[in-house]
């Protein structure tokens, strides 16, 4: 079956889906394989549940008139995806990074939505399946969308950008993340700024933070209007006041605001929220308003008050970039006692060692009075920081935290994903 042809399915049907526990009634579902599974074996149970049809790539399951059987599933995704991107005549704009894609995501979102019908991804769907995903899911009655892009390899952005087609689109950072993927500091460069050879490729618009040296000096070198900001001069002008731990930005006019949002690094969010904002002709108060009241979760940059001790929660992920911001943004916390709980970071290859050593020896020269290194890959960090307590896993922290009661303190809890280090908070104050 042609892609015209499935359109016109995916047209009369109730949107997508690639999993047999949300089915919805008359959903278009459709059959991923993976290195652990195999879709094709459920596509008689989600036809049974309520599925209008089920596109398969097995021969073997095409057992009913309603199995629509391709080449390769996961392709015609993201085919259909491309042919009902091409429908919309509405701005999208694409994001990566390394850090501060989806918080970045999110306070565009609720900066555009104060004049715009706005979709955004959805939570982190942002790689090969989740940007189709996105894609299909915006309707007739979109104004503008964004879509988050992450990758782990050289390739994988130009790729989503092929699906996309964004007609806008922003780079938050570049730094150590995914080393193992990309192959070293160089592959993510390379990997992170095939957004902006679309764009350029495309005649797309570009919004460049002209005080991230990397990204500054990529536009100079190959761009000819970026949309610059936030230093004086630029599209947009803002300034950061203070974080301690909450962010006061403050605008050109003088104004400040007061933000939910912690740790400096997320300034160049807002930022850029505020750049993309400007650029729609938001109007400018209603677009600090919507930062000012927007609240993370997700283990991203929370603040959290349990007891005595205020928590700065950013579990969700961890990189030696996003990790030495953090602790950096801790140190220069006012209060007397800091303390930094810090687990492994994680797909960094060969360079893993070298960069937990780095952090360990960053903690040392910080002003924090307690530092804590959790999980197998800190133990380098420990040996460059002999005053730092060490536990192998969480079981051993936890009887430590335990024991020793953490009171009257600014406690930060940083690691990747697969650390779960949020499982700590009930063990501290």
């Amino acid at each position: 079956m042609n892609i015209a042809s499935l359109y016109e399915k995916f047209k009369t049907s109730t949107g997508i889906s690639t999993d047999t526990r949300k089915i919805e009634k008359g959903n278009l579902f459709f059959a991923l394989k993976g290195p652990n599974f195999n879709a094709n074996k459920l596509a008689k149970q989600a036809l049974e549940l309520g599925a209008a049809y089920a596109v398969i790539d097995d021969a073997e399951f095409n057992t009913d008139e309603r199995c629509v059987l391709v080449n390769d599933a996961l392709e015609t995704l993201q085919a259909l995806a491309n042919f009902h991107r091409k429908t919309l005549a509405i701005p999208i704009i694409a994001i990566t990074g390394s850090n501060g894609k989806t918080t970045t995501k999110e306070l565009m979102r609720n900066v555009l939505a104060t004049k715009y019908k706005v979709l955004a991804t959805t939570g982190n769907l942002n790689n090969h399946i989740g940007v189709p995903l996105t894609l299909l899911s915006i309707g007739p009655e979109i104004e503008l969308a964004i879509v988050e892009m992450g990758a782990n390899h050289v390739g994988e952005i130009a790729a989503l950008c092929k699906i996309a087609e964004p007609t806008h689109g922003l780079i938050t950072n570049i730094g150590k993340a995914h080393l193992e993927g990309f192959g070293g500091f160089e592959g993510v460069i390379r990997g992170k700024t095939e957004m902006y050879h679309w764009l350029l490729e495309s005649g797309g618009e570009i919004f460049v933070n002209s005080q991230n040296d990397i990204l500054l000096n990529i536009a100079k070198r190959r761009m000819k209007a970026p949309i610059y900001y936030p230093a004086q001069g630029d599209f947009l002008t803002l300034s950061l006041i203070e974080a301690k731990p909450n962010i006061v930005f403050e605008d050109e006019a003088g104004s400040r605001t007061t933000t939910e949002l912690s740790g400096a690094y997320n300034f160049e969010n807002i930022a850029t929220a505020l750049c993309v904002g400007k650029y729609f002709e938001v109007d400018m108060e209603k677009a600090k308003y919507a930062v000012a009241t927007y609240k993370p979760d997700n283990n991203r940059s929370q603040i959290l008050m349990q007891g005595s001790n205020t928590i700065i929660m950013d579990a969700y992920n961890a990189n030696p970039t996003s990790m030495k911001a953090a602790l950096e943004n801790l140190s220069l916390l006012s209060g007397t006692k800091k303390v930094a709980i810090l687990g492994d970071m994680l797909e960094l290859g060969s360079e893993s060692e070298k960069e937990h050593q780095a952090i360990g020896e960053l903690s040392l020269k910080l002003d924090i009075q307690t530092v804590i290194f959790c999980g197998p890959h800190m133990r380098a960090a420990k040996e460059m920081n002999s005053s730092a307590f060490y536990f192998e896993g969480k079981d051993g922290l936890n009887d430590y935290l335990k024991r020793n009661a953490i009171e009257n303190a600014t406690v930060l809890l940083k690691g990747s994903r697969g650390m779960g280090l949020e499982s700590l908070l009930g063990f501290i104050g």
